[in-house]
């Protein structure tokens, strides 16, 4: 009995010991900031002349009512299936609704194939007002580029949506009355997650053991170490109001993979309303996605996400840092009571 007293005081000594190891490696890699920064080449378009024209900043006051922000990776030859329902769907939309405007942001992260002149084909088909092509200088990940598509966007909400068209695009209805079931929105923000949760019994049964696993064990860290009351936190049809977008997106520090549950983490920190919306979806070839490693950098990052909030490496700032202020209820609370815990 002694023994396995010692023994089990000895284990949890060498957990607790690694433990701290792996919070002091986890805050002292940390960034300290997001990374905002944009080469000069990244702060133009080509317009419908041929002309560099600036792109406006999420801080601008909205000019269009949807964005749609594409990240895409060597998608020349995906992106046009996904460009093609999706402006399809959007023009039928301001044909029905002439009020209704809207723009496409297609960020080319860094691609090494032709994805950039791809999209611009169809920013001259429909015209620079309608579809802008942003062309990062060197691959940032999904995330980074998601991000910088937000931060040039002039939409009042603003739709992430993937190049490979998974989801259907003609969802944008359902995400759109998620927003709506949210209201009244605290501070005009929210955001609506397309998720794929209700096809996972699907899934399990085309999957491997192994990837089935895989899948269970992301979804428990998700869980246990981030994000709790979404159970698709992964899906990349996502809808958010401005104010939403801007405020989580100028605080995310992930740029690849895991930089959807840090959004989401950050957005249950500041109390911005969640609604978890079934969408279409369909399995399409050419993901970037290596299963075994992606998830495996995917798990490092979660527990990154929370060792480096919880040690206060990275904190989540307010735009003007000491005064603002978030309306929830008609009371007006202090955002830095509201993330004590996060």
């Amino acid at each position: 009995m002694e023994l396995c007293g010692a023994l089990l005081v000895l284990a949890a000594l060498v957990f607790i010991i690694l433990f701290i190891l792996v919070a002091a490696v986890a805050h002292f890699s940390a960034t300290k900031k997001p990374n905002l920064h944009r080469e000069e080449e990244e702060k133009f378009f080509q317009n419908t002349r041929g002309e560099k024209e600036a792109f406006p900043s999420i801080h601008d006051t909205p000019t269009k009512e949807l964005s749609v922000v594409v990240p895409s990776y060597n998608e020349e030859e995906r992106l046009p299936l996904m460009m093609d329902e999706a402006l399809e769907y959007l023009e039928k939309q301001q044909t029905q609704t002439p009020s209704f405007t809207y723009e496409v942001i297609v960020v080319d992260d860094g691609s090494k194939d032709q994805t950039s002149k791809v999209a611009l084909k169809y920013s001259k088909q429909y015209g620079s007002d309608k579809v802008r092509v942003l062309t990062l200088v060197k691959n940032r990940g999904k995330g980074g580029a998601i991000r910088m598509g937000v931060l040039s966007s002039r939409g009042k909400q603003i739709l992430m949506a993937d190049a490979d068209g998974a989801t259907k695009f003609a969802d944008l209805a359902k995400v759109e009355n998620g927003l709506k079931t949210l209201q009244p929105w605290p501070d005009q923000m929210a955001i609506a997650c397309g998720s794929r949760a209700h096809l996972e019994r699907t899934s399990i049964a085309e999957r491997s053991v192994f990837r089935t696993f895989l899948m269970y064990g992301f979804h428990f860290l998700v869980w246990f170490l981030c994000v709790r009351g979404v159970r698709d936190t992964q899906c990349g049809f996502k809808l958010l109001t401005r104010k939403a977008a801007m405020l989580t997106f100028t605080e995310l520090h992930i740029d690849r993979w895991a930089f959807d549950v840090e959004l989401l983490y950050i957005a249950q920190c500041l109390k911005i309303p969640i609604a978890e919306v079934a969408v279409n979806w369909t399995e399409i070839e050419g993901s970037k996605l290596v299963p075994f490693w992606s998830w495996l950098e995917m798990g490092r990052d979660l527990l990154f996400i929370r060792l480096r909030y919880l040690t206060r490496a990275w904190r989540i700032e307010t735009l003007d840092k000491n005064k603002h202020k978030i309306v929830t209820d008609a009371k007006v609370t202090d955002i830095d009571s509201q993330k004590k815990n996060c």
